[in-house]
């Protein structure tokens, strides 16, 4: 083994070298100049290597580089040694020493999990695994990249204590300012009229109550006939009644509750609620508060308002912007109603909800009624533009709408139960398909509330099974949403699954949440770039180092990288030279129904696409239909 690491250490001046160079100079984004690229035949990176038969004498070596001064940037670590402390033990005393160092776990053998070792030896942004046989572009790429990342965080540290001693200076600054701070965090938040809240506190307070688990209304309150008053008084007459309307308001709001002018003499009102009609009573009662006579500069003016009130429950978590629409739309009823009165919303207001109903109810009937139906994008690989598996996508042609956007019906189906009938319709339809390829897999995308679905993986398990399919021919799509909320439940999921043998795919990567550590925490086949960064490669120098960044990212962790959305010759070009192992887009195949799929899936490679330089050839279906 310490051979063998000599052996990959050893400068070389083959091909290898150059095109390592060039890989670390992506990887790390040098300039033009390339003076500081990392090279296996450059002496400036040069690497000094200690070996260390077991693990005491690494960790003794350690400190003895530590005293010196001389810490080092990478530690490359057996779980198996001679008689001693084990691998994870050793690292685990090596990170107590230097929590700096970058921990490579080099192994063939399952003695300790990932996670385990992670816990014992993280933080899990400075431990990487490498499983054995390994290849020496391997090693050093991965030796080069860390010991460039070790020397960039000595500088951010640097940087760091730099900003640390401005911060003192800045501290004092800080403290002539916050003097004036809360009186404009004031302002920004309140009325200049009534001193009440603005829109935008009124806003910020409905996010809140949104998000948290009590049932409370939202009231829109508008005075009637104002117009008359400042047109007849004037509008310092009209400014008086707007200040004593919110008092009224303010002495009769529920207990708990807020007042704010949105603007004009537009209230917003929020406040903890039992139900509808407990709301509603509320608002009568406010509103009877408001119908008084009053007394502005001499002059008897009758007051009366007419309020639009919406009750939000607990669950699910509401857009605020949309509660605020639907208590504009009720207030709106209640002026059409003939004024001083109060309507709760109802979902006839609303002719976008309606349409809303209206869709899911169709989609429901859909299922059943065959006008749903799969199409099948190819993927192929980038050496000779194989297929080696199609996504599965859902098409929708309602006799009643037309065809229907997936962006459409997809979110709606999401927000009610008919995700989980839609999504096993999707599972079967897709395994009956896939018996009819030679070897290809199906990729299948699952939605956030798919995935949290109880008893998930065996669901899956139990419709492969009763296919008679093979896991290995079906790849299961997430997205990192999917995953974020519970991640140790998440990693739990997608490493039953992997044991049992699917696929599993990072759908939209670098759109979400992405992180090494979430790549590193989850049991990933491969990952799948956004379109979005695939379209901006030509034009934008930073989608481009996203793209090679992933891509080099992949590889180092040996996974499979899928570019979606490649459309041109030059992305192609681009992205076979980048080292995408799979591409997936319209320079292919659109979409194709299953009958194509299956003659595309038989014919293996891409019709007129034997040398990619050829340019776009879309794969012609027999009857020209492409879904």
């Amino acid at each position: 083994m310490h051979e063998s690491y000599r052996q990959s250490f050893a400068p070389k001046q083959s091909g290898d070298g150059a095109a390592l160079t060039a890989m670390a100079a992506e990887l790390f984004g040098d300039d033009d100049e390339g003076d500081s690229t990392p090279s296996a035949d450059d002496s400036a990176m040069a690497f000094e290597l200690t070996h260390a038969m077991q693990g005491l004498d690494g960790v003794a070596a350690l400190e003895t580089a530590l005293a010196e001064g001389k810490p080092y940037a990478v530690a490359f670590i057996d779980v198996r040694m001679p008689p001693g402390i084990d691998g994870k033990e050793t690292a685990t005393r090596i990170r107590k020493l230097d929590p700096n160092i970058n921990i490579v776990i080099v192994t063939g053998y399952s003695d300790f999990s990932p996670i385990e070792i992670s816990k014992a030896a993280g933080p899990t942004d400075k431990i990487f695994y490498i499983a054995k046989p390994f290849e020496v572009a391997e090693v050093v790429q991965t030796a080069t990249a860390l010991a460039g990342r070790w020397q960039l965080d000595i500088e951010l540290a640097a940087a760091r204590q730099q900003l640390a001693d401005q911060v003192v200076m800045l501290e004092q600054k800080g403290a002539e300012l916050a003097a004036n701070e809360s009186h404009a965090v004031h302002i920004a938040n309140h009325d200049s009229l009534t001193e009440a809240p603005n829109r935008l506190a009124f806003l910020r307070a409905l996010t809140e109550r949104s998000r948290g688990k009590e049932r409370f209304a939202t009231a829109m309150l508008d005075l009637d006939r104002f117009k008359l008053v400042n047109d007849t008084l004037g509008h310092l007459a009209g400014d008086e009644m707007i200040r004593s309307v919110y008092q009224l308001l303010a002495a009769s709001v529920p207990e708990g509750g807020l007042v704010a002018r949105l603007g004009g003499d537009e209230f917003g009102i929020l406040f903890d609620t039992p139900g509808e009609e407990a709301a509603v009573m509320a608002c009568e009662l406010m509103l009877r508060a408001c119908s008084v006579t009053l007394k502005v500069f001499g002059h008897s003016i009758q007051a009366s308002a007419s309020m639009g009130v919406v009750v939000t429950e607990a669950e699910p978590v509401r857009d605020p912007v949309d509660v605020m629409r639907r208590a504009d739309l009720a207030l709106n009823e209640s002026k059409r109603a003939g004024r001083g009165v109060v309507r709760p919303f109802d979902e006839s207001m609303d002719e976008s909800i309606r349409f809303r109903r209206q869709i899911e109810s169709g989609l429901s009937k859909a299922i059943a009624g065959g006008e749903l139906k799969l199409v099948y994008q190819p993927i192929v690989s980038r050496e000779g533009l194989e297929v080696i598996g199609f996504e599965a996508l859902l098409r929708w042609n309602s006799p009643e709408y037309g065809p229907i956007s997936p962006g459409m019906f997809i979110p709606i189906a999401e927000e009610s139960n008919l995700i989980h009938e839609l999504g096993d319709w999707v599972i079967d339809q897709s395994l009956q398909e896939v018996k009819n390829w030679p070897d290809q897999y199906v990729s299948v995308n699952f939605s956030p509330r798919q995935f949290r679905r109880q008893n998930f993986v065996a669901r899956v398990m139990e419709r492969v099974q009763h296919a008679g399919v093979s896991p290995a021919r079906f790849q299961i799509e997430i997205t990192e949403t999917a995953i974020f909320d519970d991640a140790d439940r998440a990693a739990d999921t997608l490493y039953k699954l992997r044991q049992m043998g699917f696929r599993i795919a990072l759908d939209d990567f670098g759109t979400g949440y992405s992180s090494l550590y979430n790549i590193r925490k989850f049991a990933l086949d491969c990952l799948k770039i956004d379109r979005s960064f695939i379209d901006g490669m030509g034009r934008e120098r930073e989608s481009a180092a996203i793209v090679h960044s992933i891509i080099h990212l992949g590889r180092a962790l040996g996974l499979g990288v899928i570019a979606e959305g490649v459309e041109t010759d030059a992305q192609v070009q681009a992205l076979r030279l980048a080292g995408a192992s799979h591409l997936q887009g319209y320079f292919f195949s659109r979409p194709i129904d299953a009958i194509d799929a299956r003659r595309m899936a038989e014919d293996r490679f891409i019709e007129g696409k034997d040398d990619p330089g050829d340019g776009p050839a879309l794969y012609q279906a027999g009857n020209g239909t492409h879904g």
